[in-house]
C-alpha cells in the first residue's frame, strides 16, 4: 500500500482506504478502482493524497470495528468543524457535547484493544483531526485508568477543544508544526475563545489550562506544579503528543506505534508512566499479524503478543524460519525490535486461524 499525493492520482488505481461523506455515508469502498470523475471529486475533499493499493497487492483485511472507527472519524470530523467555526466566533456550538457523550459510549468503557488508526490530513482540516483524535485517545486511556464517570465528559471534552486555537493562526503558520511561536499563539486562542463561552463549564477551562502549560513548556520541568499534579491535564498531553507523532504530515514521514510509545516510556519526567502504560493497554500495537524489523536487521511475524511487555513478543524471523521469544533473558540480550515495517506492500500475511492456533500451543 502506498500513499500518493492527489496531484498524482490515475484513473484505475485502487483505494486501499474507503472514502466517507459528512453523513458517514460510503463514497468510495476499499478496491474501487479511480475515475477522472473521482480524482476531482476527491481533490475537493482538501486532502493531501490517498492510500493506493500496489497493482497486484490483495486488499488487505480490516474488521467491522476497523470500518466503524474510520467512519466515526470522517463524520465527527465535519462536526467538529461547524462547531469550531462557531465557538471561534464567540456564537454556541451544536454538537460538542453529544459528540463527548458518543466518543466516551464507544471508547471509554471499550474491553478489548483497538486499531488506532491515523486518518490522513491536510493542513486545512489539521486541527479537527488531531483534537477528534486527542479526546479518543484521552477517553482510552481514562477508561483504563477507571476514572470515575462524573470526571469523563468534562475531561473529553477539554481534549477536543484544547487546540481550537490553532484556527485562528496568521497565515504563515502551521499548526502540525510545533514551535515555540505556534505553541503560544494556539495556547492564548485558545483561553480566548473559552472564555467568551458564558456557560463553559470551568472544570473544562482549568484542565485545558493545565493541559496547554504542559504541551507549550519546551524545557523539561519548566512546567508549573499544578499543571503536573492536573490527572487530566497529563492524559491529554500524553494524547497529543502520541498522536502529532504517529499523524500523517505535510513535511515529514509520522512516527511509527513503536519508536512513539518508546519515546514516550523513555521520558518518565514529563510523560506520566502509568498514563503511557494505559494508552498501551487501550491499543493495538505488536499484536499477532504485525510485521517488524529486528535489531539484527532481519525482518519478522508478531506471533504472540507479550501482554506484560508488548516489545518482547514472540517473533517468526522470515529469513531463517525461525522463532524468538523476545522476553527469553538470552535473547533480549542481543535482539529486539527496532521497528515495525515501514511498507504495507512487503508484509506478509498469515492465516488468522494459524496464529491462533500458535498462540495456543504456547
Amino acid at each position: 500500500m502506498l500513499f500518493v499525493q492527489v496531484d498524482d492520482l490515475k484513473p484505475g488505481m485502487r483505494l486501499g482506504k474507503p472514502i466517507y461523506n459528512r453523513s458517514g455515508v460510503l463514497l468510495y469502498d476499499r478496491d474501487s478502482k479511480l475515475t477522472m470523475q473521482a480524482i476531482y471529486s476527491i481533490r475537493n475533499f482538501g486532502l493531501m493524497g490517498l492510500y493506493i493499493l500496489e497493482p497486484a497487492e490483495p486488499l488487505p483485511p480490516m474488521s467491522q470495528d476497523d470500518i466503524n472507527f474510520e467512519r466515526f472519524q470522517t463524520m465527527a470530523v465535519f462536526s467538529i468543524r461547524e462547531d469550531f467555526e462557531l465557538l471561534s466566533s464567540g456564537k454556541k456550538d451544536k454538537t460538542v457535547d453529544w459528540l463527548c457523550s458518543l466518543i466516551i459510549k464507544n471508547y471509554a468503557s471499550y474491553e478489548n484493544k483497538i486499531n488506532y488508526i491515523q486518518s490522513l490530513r491536510s493542513k486545512e482540516d489539521f486541527v479537527y483531526k488531531h483534537c477528534l483524535n486527542v479526546a479518543i485517545l484521552t477517553a482510552i486511556i481514562a477508561g483504563k485508568m477507571n476514572l470515575p464517570a462524573a470526571r469523563l465528559n468534562s475531561l473529553v471534552k477539554a481534549a477536543l477543544l484544547h487546540d481550537i486555537g490553532s484556527m485562528k493562526l496568521p497565515d504563515g503558520l502551521e499548526s502540525e508544526e510545533q514551535t515555540t511561536e505556534t505553541l503560544d499563539l494556539c495556547g492564548r486562542n485558545t483561553m480566548d475563545i473559552l472564555h467568551r463561552q458564558q456557560d463553559m463549564d470551568y472544570d473544562v477551562e482549568r484542565i485545558v489550562t493545565a493541559a496547554l502549560d504542559l504541551i507549550v513548556s519546551e524545557e523539561e520541568g519548566s512546567a508549573a506544579e499544578a499543571s503536573k499534579a492536573n490527572v487530566g491535564a497529563n492524559i491529554i498531553y500524553v494524547a497529543d503528543a502520541y498522536d502529532r507523532m504517529t499523524a500523517m504530515k505535510s513535511y515529514e514521514e509520522p512516527t511509527s506505534e513503536v519508536l512513539a510509545i518508546r519515546k514516550l516510556l523513555e521520558h518518565p519526567e514529563k510523560y506520566d508512566e502509568k498514563i503511557v502504560n494505559a494508552l498501551i493497554s487501550g491499543i493495538n500495537i505488536l499484536y499477532p499479524g504485525v510485521c517488524v524489523e529486528l535489531t539484527n536487521k532481519e525482518k519478522g511475524l508478531v506471533l504472540v503478543e507479550n501482554t506484560e511487555n508488548i516489545f518482547e513478543p514472540y517473533v517468526l524471523s522470515f529469513s531463517g524460519n525461525k522463532v524468538y521469544d523476545l522476553s527469553s533473558p538470552e535473547v533480549k540480550k542481543i535482539l529486539q525490535i527496532a521497528d515495525v515495517m515501514k511498507t504495507m506492500d512487503n508484509r506478509i500475511k498469515l492465516d488468522p486461524d494459524a496464529l491462533k492456533k500458535y498462540e495456543e500451543s504456547k
